[in-house]
């Protein structure tokens, strides 16, 4: 899954499109390397993003197409 979609899915980034903004301004990173927006994300990847100050780091715990809001809090884990 691309990154953009899937930090909207997992609803880390509330929209698409400032995921990929976040993207293209590299304060996404992908197990240490900038993302673009169209950058796979897999099972046990380590995701950082800048958000101001502050630097989220999560790890993947699973890849979904469609998911609750409920369900999103299962697809990574806060480092």
């Amino acid at each position: 899954m691309r990154i953009d979609k899937y930090l909207k899915v997992s609803r880390l980034i509330k929209r698409r499109t400032l995921a990929n903004e976040a993207c293209e301004q590299g304060r996404v990173k992908i197990n240490g390397k900038t993302a673009k927006p169209s950058s796979e994300v897999n099972v046990g990847d380590i995701i950082e993003i800048q958000f101001g100050n502050s630097l989220t780091k999560v790890e993947v715990t699973s890849v979904a197409e469609h998911v609750t809001k409920a369900g999103s809090k299962e697809m990574y884990i806060i480092k």
